[in-house]
């Protein structure tokens, strides 16, 4: 069994760690002590354990042991990655299909309480696609994308429609190593006929597919998902939000709605300022409703609506735990099943809400966008009536909570840089090229117990914002920054190297751009794709300055994530363990599969897929990559005493200079 941790250990926020203590006096376990105690099987988090059917499981933990079918490790490894970059996909492309029918539904007028909110981005989409616009009506032009979209899912041959929005050289490297996908569901299938016993056994073979199958997510579902959300609810601004466990107020009815459906969250929150509904609360004897959210859903209806984020994927214990949550919505993914035996402890009641995910012991109200305010109104309604059953004695909210700005959607980072008619990535692209900027990160994911919360993501993001390399972040790692407060214009500048510091009072925004939820990595794609076809970086995605970082990864949609921008030319590295990496000291071929994740995809894609646990490895090897991309481009080296102060490395350079000299200098006279 490993060591118990101190509570100061298992996260870094104040607030999860006051929870913490809470749960230590009263017996409670949370997923923090269950860590402790579940000692990781080490065999299988290696790869190298095989139960794909009934001879076995088969472990290989000797050099040259075969299962009983006889397949080798790196067979075995390959699949076990397959099979989870397989399921990754299908859970958030399979977010985009339900997006696209409620998108149909609400073309057609038979989705109660939706309407088209984004016109303009809606024939911006349209466009892509040839889809006619000219005289004619959202509805129709929504019904025709909706059509689209969903048959993107069923597609049997030819080519997914959405991977033409890459760049024109991605497309034809893609074509030539032949991964384009040709529908959603067509290649998550193929994955697990492959990957079935008897079947595919070749490790790059397998591994390959596992390509085609992210890029069906990644520019396929989830970049669908994005698309519709933003027509559907707008697409994201910058709002001014709040985030951390101090968002759940005393005097109010507190829900929390916690998974990844923005179609449920926007919904609820709509519901929720109805006249009819306050009235019922306050009859209750409580001040209002008090919404805030958890994990993806979290971000959804923080980025549009401004709702405040309690918290990331490990403060969804945290939350009840406070005593004052009336209500816990779910939908799907990221949803412990430990929720319903902890709110036995407490008053909070649990609801599930989508016909793919109950749990057992929870109240199930089944969403249906037919009848969306219905059952939202429904749903609020059996949490005021709970607000009675609270207990006061039991009640605890940290107080404490952090302002922010999220909102940065690609659409709006091309605004920002030029404004209404001038808007493009030009500045952006200067400012790189200048050495302003010395690249750009995105540090993504989720959280993990095994490890600190927040901590990785918060070190790695601080120390990449003292090398001048601009940061945009989604999901759970976008809300740890949030909580660190990295997401103010005004926050963190002193910690921020001197270029990008320039550019951020410049353009008036933060170190750090909050991008969406986890699906929303599509958005990061496409603002790659528009620096690309800005031009100045190269001609296509691997050329640019730019990295990606998991540093708490711990799901398959992590893996598929990964993969699918590996496929797009990105260097991604995963904090934590490899699910791959094999025991090389004591079964030669089990890092066969780690190095052509690495190696292999590199050569292929001009991406690798790294895992390493130490936080200043990751930095540095981030750095070095960044740094590679701008040699290989003819950038000037970084140097950070380059820029800053003025703006203009001209008048750094004349600082030290007595006033008349440097009047001479700028002036070509001493004259007043």
């Amino acid at each position: 069994m490993a060591k118990k941790r101190e509570i100061h250990e298992y996260s870094s926020d104040p607030a999860a760690q006051q929870m913490l203590a809470r749960a230590e006096e009263l017996g409670i376990q949370t997923a923090f002590t269950r860590a402790d105690d579940m000692a990781p099987c080490n065999i299988g988090g290696a790869g190298m354990c095989c139960k794909q059917c009934g001879m076995g499981p088969c472990r290989l933990t000797k050099d040259g042991q075969v299962g009983i079918c006889g397949a080798t490790i790196d067979t075995i490894q390959a699949r076990n990655l397959a099979r989870a970059i397989a399921a990754g996909a299908a859970a958030h492309s399979d977010h985009g299909r339900d997006m696209a029918f409620l998108l149909k539904a609400t073309a057609n007028n038979e989705a109660e309480g939706y309407f088209i909110r984004d016109i303009a981005k809606l024939r911006i989409v349209a466009g892509y696609y040839d889809i006619p616009t000219e005289g004619r009506s959202p509805e129709e032009i929504a019904n025709d994308l909706a059509d689209l979209y969903i048959a993107q899912y069923g597609q049997q041959r030819g080519e997914a429609a959405p991977i033409r929005r890459a760049p024109k050289k991605r497309q034809e490297l893609w074509r030539a190593q032949g991964v384009v996908p040709r529908g959603v569901d067509r290649e998550i299938v193929e994955t697990l006929h492959r990957t079935h016993i008897g079947d595919d056994q070749d490790l790059e073979h397998i591994l390959e597919h596992a390509i085609r199958t992210a890029l069906a997510d990644g520019w396929g579902g989830s970049m669908m998902a994005t698309d519709i959300s933003d027509i559907l609810f707008g697409t994201p601004a910058p709002i001014l939000g709040q985030a951390n466990l101090g968002v759940i107020k005393e005097n109010m009815v507190n829900v929390v709605v916690h998974g990844h459906e923005p179609s449920l969250s926007e919904m609820i929150v709509a519901a929720s300022q109805d006249p009819e509904i306050i009235e019922y609360a306050k009859a209750a004897g409580a001040q209002g409703i008090n919404l805030s959210g958890i994990c993806c859903t979290a971000n959804e209806i923080l980025m549009r609506q401004g709702i405040p984020a309690a918290g990331n994927f490990l403060h969804q214990e945290l939350a009840i735990m406070t005593g004052a949550v009336e209500a816990m919505i779910v939908d799907v993914q990221c949803i412990m099943q430990a929720l319903v035996s902890l709110a036995t402890n407490f008053h909070t009641k649990i609801i599930t809400t989508s016909p793919k995910v109950r749990l057992k012991g929870a109240t199930h109200i089944e969403f249906d966008e037919h009848k969306a305010l219905t059952i939202a109104k429904q749903i609020l309604k059996v949490a005021i009536d709970n607000f009675k059953e609270r207990d006061r004695s039991k009640t605890q909210i940290p107080q404490i909570k952090e302002d922010l700005i999220p909102g940065f959607s690609n659409e709006y980072i091309n605004y920002m840089l030029g404004g209404s008619y001038r808007g493009s990535f030009r500045p952006l692209n200067d400012a790189i090229m200048s050495g302003r900027i010395r690249g750009v990160a995105a540090v993504v994911g989720c959280n993990n117990p095994r490890s600190s919360q927040d901590y990785l993501h918060n070190k790695v993001t601080k120390d990449l914002l003292k090398q001048d390399v601009l940061i945009v972040q989604t999901g759970c790692g976008a809300i740890a920054a949030a909580k660190l407060g990295l997401m103010l214009g005004e926050a963190g500048l002193s910690e921020v190297g001197p270029g990008l510091r320039e550019i951020c009072e410049t353009v008036g925004i933060p170190p750090v751009l909050h991008m969406g939820s986890c699906v929303d990595n599509t958005r990061i794609l496409t603002v790659l794709t528009q620096m690309v076809a800005e031009g100045g970086l190269g001609d296509d995605i691997d050329q640019i300055p730019a990295v990606g970082l998991a540093p708490e990864w711990m799901s398959e949609k992590a893996l598929v994530i990964g993969a699918y921008c590996v496929a797009s030319g990105a260097y991604v590295i995963f904090g934590g363990a490899s699910p791959v990496s094999g025991m090389p000291d004591r079964v030669a071929d089990s890092d066969l599969v780690q190095k052509y994740i690495s190696q292999g995809w590199e050569e292929r894609y001009g991406g690798k897929l790294d895992f390493i646990l130490d936080p200043d490895e990751m930095v540095k090897v981030a750095l070095e990559h960044i740094d590679k991309k701008r040699a290989a481009l003819g950038l000037p080296e970084y140097n950070p005493e380059a820029f800053g102060r003025s703006g203009d490395a001209r008048m750094r350079n004349l600082e030290a200079l007595p006033l008349e000299e440097r009047r001479k200098a700028i002036y070509g006279t001493a004259a007043d």
